[in-house]
């Protein structure tokens, strides 16, 4: 029995230590490998992350569709701006040259170093008369450049299917080009009626151009006066707290229905897509698109003398809406003698 060998290997035998040294090894590499791979995984991500857009670029994609519609995307040219370019060019034309004449008299009062004329239109309280006028001539110039090719009109808006009235529909109604008068005083006429605000009359404006956008319809002589009735009662109930119902327009248009109304209203909607959100972006682009048609054509704004009381009115509101743009504007790190001018200013509201 003492002289049985024992089958045991010793630690330091140099067996096991090659197959320490191999198992090292195979760890060393398995572990350079894993590494490696989260290396690669983590530049892969920095890639991606690198690649992935800022949520305002990805939201431009969809600018592409959207500048189809300008009554949808700020920055898309109005319709009545586009087809109307031509014109407004040759107009400014002449009036700059018979502005030149030396017996051209203007009627625009001009400002001077003693009287300042200002227009009571803003863009949140615009004029209702001078915004109708706009708006009308908007609708003719729609009217007056549109497209050649027949276009499929929804029945609904044909007035000769739906009369307004009962007197006779004209042999020549869907030819005939109407006067921006003419439609200067439909819109009127039912504005004056409904007492609507002058906000409203550049809706209405806003949800003609988007059904004629999104139905791909062409505002003609057949149709126009209908298509107005309906933007106007859409933006009447969006725009106004207190809306006109549809009854109540059918005591200012003796011979029509309430049912009529009520279709056309559904239709009208539909054709949009019941998109009735006006942003205020859209609305602004309006207002001063329409202020612009003013100029080229000729139609001024009512002004009115800068009286002293209005200029402090003018001067308080300035200077508050400079101290809430300075106080945005402040960081931790700045100075404290920039805090030193902020003092409060009561503003005189009328």
């Amino acid at each position: 029995m003492g002289n049985k060998q024992c089958s045991c290997v010793s630690s330091n035998s140099p067996s096991d230590a090659k197959q320490r040294g191999k198992k090292g090894q195979d760890f060393l590499s398995h572990n350079s490998h894993d590494d490696g791979h989260n290396s690669l995984a983590a530049n892969a991500n920095e890639s991606n992350a690198s690649k992935l857009q800022h949520i305002s670029d990805r939201e431009q994609i969809d600018d592409l569709d959207e500048t189809r519609t300008p009554s949808d995307h700020p920055k898309a040219l109005t319709i009545f701006m586009s087809v109307s370019q031509t014109e407004m060019a040759e107009q400014h034309r002449l009036s700059v040259h018979n502005s030149a004449s030396p017996g051209s008299a203007s009627h625009k009062r001009r400002s001077s170093c003693s009287t300042i004329y200002l227009d009571d239109s803003t863009v949140s309280q615009p004029n209702i008369k001078a915004s109708i006028k706009c708006v009308a001539l908007a609708v003719f110039y729609h009217i007056k450049h549109r497209e050649m090719e027949e276009k499929h009109t929804p029945a609904i808006f044909d007035e000769k299917l739906h009369p307004l009235s009962r007197d006779e529909v004209p042999v020549d109604y869907a030819v005939k080009l109407p006067d921006h008068r003419q439609i200067y005083r439909f819109i009127r006429t039912l504005f004056s009626a409904a007492q609507l605000t002058a906000e409203c009359a550049i809706v209405t404006l806003i949800y003609l151009e988007r059904l004629l956008s999104y139905a791909e319809i062409c505002i003609c002589p057949a149709n126009w006066k209908r298509i107005l009735l309906g933007a106007i009662l859409l933006a009447s109930k969006v725009w106004d707290d207190q809306a006109v119902w549809n009854v109540d327009y059918c005591q200012i248009l003796k011979d029509i229905s309430v049912e009529d109304m009520n279709e056309m209203e559904r239709q009208f909607l539909e054709l949009v897509n019941f998109n009735i959100n006006v942003p205020s972006s859209v609305y602004a682009k309006y207002y001063f698109d329409l202020r612009s048609l003013a100029t080229a054509n000729n139609l001024l704004f009512p002004c009115e003398p800068l009286s002293k009381d209005r200029a402090r009115k003018l001067e308080a509101t300035s200077r508050s809406c400079e101290m809430k743009f300075k106080n945005r504007s402040l960081r931790r790190s700045v100075s404290v003698d920039n805090l030193a001018g902020a003092v409060n200013t009561s503003v005189v509201l009328s």
